[in-house]
């Protein structure tokens, strides 16, 4: 599933083919995403211009002359910047045709990502209203975690899940901020000390960072806007790595099913 690294590196790629750019038109071939397209959703931003490319965790923000698309990948979905004529491949379900000749296409094999027109604050939507600070804003300090975790029985790896409380971590950068930070995915939320808290904060950053600056993490589908795959697999410590010498200190790395998701630790590495 694409993460914020994985959006981060789609806003950058997207950045200087949109920017500035008038919208000739907006085919879309399939509505049956996660939530239908609205049949007005064409009609609403065709001559509009792209202002700019955004992100707020998950989702991708392109501002309009007056409103905002609301993108979200879903569990399998790309955008690609392609030749407006480029006949569709199975799954391109939408293309933003712009007045370059280009278009940025989406292609979602599962169906489940979504796209929005906001006419007013994107902030105030309801899929964004409720979000937790940036992981990269000065709001996301070690006295906010120690906040958020204070009472709280839940695992420290579910709750770094909860887009509530810490936005845009993911499945996959979770299990790598926790053995960043040394601290073992089961243990409570309330039990994580004034330490531990600054070295999660910390490694939440530093994973994140190195994830964008790699292109982002592709197991399955995830392509950035120029077809390429992300090259953070490359770099992953723990994940997927179950049954593996840990690259620390070579005990085998350990998984199991938290929350219905895969875990991956080092026992020895991680307390």
């Amino acid at each position: 599933m694409p993460e914020l690294p994985e959006v981060e590196t789609t806003r950058r790629g997207l950045e200087p083919h949109v920017t500035g750019r008038r919208i000739e038109s907006l085919n879309v071939r399939e509505r049956r995403l996660r939530w239908r397209v609205a049949p007005t959703l064409p009609g609403l931003v065709t001559g509009q211009t792209v202002e700019a490319a955004g992100r707020r965790a998950k989702y991708l923000l392109l501002r309009l002359t007056h409103g905002t698309l609301l993108w979200h990948l879903g569990m399998s979905g790309s955008l690609r910047v392609v030749p407006s004529g480029l006949p569709p491949a199975t799954h391109d379900h939408i293309d933003l045709v712009l007045d370059s000749g280009q278009a940025v296409r989406f292609n979602d094999p599962r169906r489940f990502g979504s796209l929005h027109y906001v006419s007013g604050d994107p902030e105030a939507h309801p899929l964004l209203c409720r979000l937790a600070p940036e992981p990269f804003d000065e709001a996301f300090d070690a006295d906010y975690l120690w906040r958020v975790t204070r009472g709280r029985r839940a695992a420290i790896k579910l709750l770094l899940l909860n887009s509530r409380l810490v936005t845009g971590v993911g499945n996959i950068y979770a299990s790598e901020v926790l053995f960043q930070a040394g601290v073992r995915p089961k243990r409570q939320a309330r039990n994580i000390s004034r330490a531990e808290a600054q070295r999660l904060v910390v490694a939440v950053r530093q994973v994140l960072g190195d994830a964008i600056r790699a292109g982002g993490t592709t197991l399955r589908d995830y392509i950035n806007p120029e077809g390429r795959p992300g090259y953070f697999r490359q770099r992953l410590f723990v994940y997927e790595r179950g049954g593996e010498a840990c690259r620390r200190c070579s005990t085998p790395v350990r998984h199991f099913t938290q929350g219905q998701r895969s875990t991956y630790y080092c026992p020895t590495c991680q307390h």
